[in-house]
């Protein structure tokens, strides 16, 4: 039998018990975990066998906070950086932002068309190498956008419906 202040300390732990056991969720097994890390890439894209890669420490970084997935990927002479986005959001930013950022020169932006219709292409150049570098944003009903600023509004007001995935794809210039 418990007696005096033990019996207010069981007492306690036993309705700190009662209290936070409704709230208490299911814990989920390792494997079921896995299974929702993360969306499921396209294997191909515009007829391109694509293969994971790592994402680099500043994409990893980007990818903490982004509301929604990214993946690298490299094809044949291509390599592919694709975001699944899942809100509207600002942080889903123009490619010829991003490089720049990382100490590319952009010049000659323009549209063009690709294997699956209509994207916006530049060339990034730093350190002697060129890459040409192509995007295009894609929503659930395959729409396409090539300008992120005219995405955003159109996923906002819901002219767009997502989720959507963004493509950039870059090769050797």
């Amino acid at each position: 039998m418990i007696h005096g202040r033990n019996s207010r300390v069981f007492a306690a732990a036993l309705l700190a018990l009662a209290v936070t056991w409704p709230f208490a969720g299911p814990v989920a097994e390792p494997e079921a975990a896995s299974r929702h890390a993360g969306p499921e890439w396209p294997r191909v894209l515009d007829g391109e066998a694509l293969r994971p890669l790592a994402l680099s420490d500043v994409e990893t970084r980007f990818a903490a906070s982004f509301p929604g997935a990214i993946g690298r990927f490299a094809a044949e002479d291509a390599t592919w950086i694709l975001r699944r986005v899942e809100r509207p959001t600002r942080m889903l930013h123009p490619a010829a932002d991003c490089y720049r950022g990382l100490g590319y020169t952009v010049r000659g932006e323009r549209l063009s068309t690709g294997p699956s219709g209509l994207q916006r292409c530049f060339i990034a150049a730093r350190d002697g190498q060129e890459l040409r570098v192509c995007e295009r944003i894609i929503d659930a009903d395959g729409a396409s956008f090539t300008d992120t600023s005219a995405w955003y509004w159109n996923s906002l007001l819901g002219r767009s419906r997502g989720p959507w995935l963004a493509t950039t794809r870059a090769t050797p210039g």
